[in-house]
């Protein structure tokens, strides 16, 4: 496969402090807003300027925009999230959910995903070893989405589904599977999030020692 030059699109204008500290995870996505192809092409685009160990490259992205192929997804989806539920909690329906639960939302993308305008599945074709090598494409994919006013939100699968969305995509076993990130456009808005301080989150030269900030 030959390397080509990718240049930056006049559309990712804003700047990167400002894509990485109003980016949040967007779980309500506007299910009649679709999101372009020239969209989608730059998103993979920045995707594809991360680093990789060596120069491998070997994240891949299978993009999903049918709205058919989306819906069967979402349903396969729904099951591996409650399915993720029941293995940590035992929970097995939203009653099970404490109220105030840091669940809620994600709860509801399990339900609204089956409408989501795109999902992309991040991939690799060099096995359990290069997910070091597919997350700062990742990062990348995420923050460009953001820069486009674009909400995305990286999700993950449980192995009760894995076979039936290799089957459902036709994907070599031998390509590992990492995440999958839905796109929408938001319903609601991008803005801070609150975090740990790096004062706490943070050593400094060895591990007991605060950095100076602290």
């Amino acid at each position: 496969m030959e390397m080509i030059r990718i240049e930056a699109p006049p559309e990712l204008d804003m700047p990167v402090g400002e894509a990485m500290f109003t980016q949040r995870a967007i779980r309500r996505l506007d299910p009649c807003r679709p999101i372009s192809e020239s969209h989608l092409k730059i998103i993979l685009d920045a995707a594809s300027k991360a680093p990789s160990g060596g120069n491998t490259q070997p994240a891949r992205f299978l993009v999903v925009r049918n709205k058919d192929r989306i819906r069967e997804f979402g349903k396969l989806y729904h099951e591996a999230w409650w399915a993720k539920r029941r293995d940590e909690y035992g929970w097995t329906g939203k009653d099970d959910i404490p109220r105030g639960s840091v669940y809620e939302m994600p709860s509801r993308l399990a339900d609204e995903i089956v409408d989501a305008p795109a999902i992309i599945l991040a991939l690799s074709v060099d096995g359990k070893q290069a997910a070091h090598s597919v997350f700062p494409p990742v990062q990348n994919l995420l923050l460009a989405a953001r820069a486009l006013g674009i909400g995305s939100v990286l999700t993950t699968l449980h192995a009760q589904v894995m076979e039936r969305v290799y089957a459902m995509f036709e994907i070599p076993r031998e390509v590992e599977f990492h995440c999958c990130i839905p796109l929408g456009y938001p319903r609601g808005r991008f803005g801070p999030t609150k975090r740990y301080p790096t004062s706490e989150t943070t050593s400094w030269e060895r591990w007991t020692a605060k950095p100076p900030w602290a």
